[in-house]
């Protein structure tokens, strides 16, 4: 009879430490983002907390992938550790190497408008903005050009609405999609210019992007310009450029959707009233 096998193969030191490492960097990088969105520290600390969990990240893979290694040649334990670690950090980096990748693609601008000639200001988010923010002012027509190339789809909205009606549409958006409203200045018979400021949140890291929407009358019609500045970062892989896109789209939705004013109808001539025979020469 064969003996029965007292002692079983021990597990690889190189895959426990490869899982713990992935953990830990998944701890740390979700901890980042709560710090960021949440407000607890300044933004760089944060971004330098996540920089750091993606390089821990990228060292777990690397030692899981010696681990099985290790494994196949010694026939030790913790294939399953080293695969779990190689999953967790894969997954943690995908988000940062799909950025990556449309950083590849885009140009490095961070700042997007619809009027490159005459952008909209900042004015109240220039005040609450922080000092190591991107600076508030327009990069100029380098900036223009580059966005000409990259994002052609960015253009004013030309509404058939008055003022006031196009930024009462612009506004509902703005509270639609819980942007913080900075600055609301409606349009007048004095100040035919409507101003909106307002701060949005990324959806994953939860960054500030400031937002001005300016309306202006346009003949008969109303224009619609809108600004959107990522406050840190060179790149803001595209994501101001969607956000003008969609949001114009959905003001151009409430726009068309209201219900048509009825044209009056014009009075019958003095010599044609109903009920009476027309006059006769």
């Amino acid at each position: 009879m064969a003996r029965r096998r007292l002692l079983e193969d021990p597990y690889s030191r190189l895959a426990i430490w490869a899982r713990r490492l992935a953990f830990f960097s998944l701890v740390a990088a979700l901890l980042s983002i709560l710090i960021v969105r949440s407000d607890f520290l300044e933004i760089v600390p944060a971004l330098a907390t996540f920089g750091g969990a993606l390089a821990i990240a990228v060292t777990s893979i690397l030692i899981a992938l010696a681990a099985l290694i290790v494994i196949w040649k010694d026939g030790l334990r913790g294939i399953g550790y080293a695969v779990s670690a190689i999953a967790i950090s894969l997954g943690l980096l995908a988000y940062p190497l799909y950025l990556g990748a449309k950083a590849y693609r885009l140009p490095p601008i961070a700042d997007i408008t619809t009027d490159p000639i005459d952008p909209p200001r900042y004015e109240a988010i220039a005040r609450v903005r922080p000092r190591t923010a991107n600076p508030v002012i327009y990069a100029g027509l380098y900036a223009a050009e580059r966005q000409r190339l990259a994002y052609p789809e960015v253009e004013p909205l030309l509404v058939p609405a008055t003022p006031k009606e196009a930024f009462d549409a612009a506004l509902s958006v703005a509270n639609r999609r819980r942007w913080r409203v900075i600055d609301v200045r409606e349009p007048t018979a004095s100040r035919r210019e409507g101003r909106i400021e307002a701060i949005a949140r990324t959806p994953v890291m939860g960054f500030r992007d400031d937002i001005v929407i300016r309306i202006r009358p346009s003949g008969e019609d109303s224009r619609i310009d809108v600004r959107s500045a990522s406050r840190y970062g060179r790149h803001d892989f595209g994501s101001n450029a969607s956000r003008i896109a969609s949001l114009l789209a959905d003001i151009e939705e409430i726009i068309e959707s209201r219900p048509q004013k009825a044209e009056p109808q014009k009075p019958a001539p003095a010599s044609r009233r109903r009920g009476q025979p027309p006059a006769r020469r």
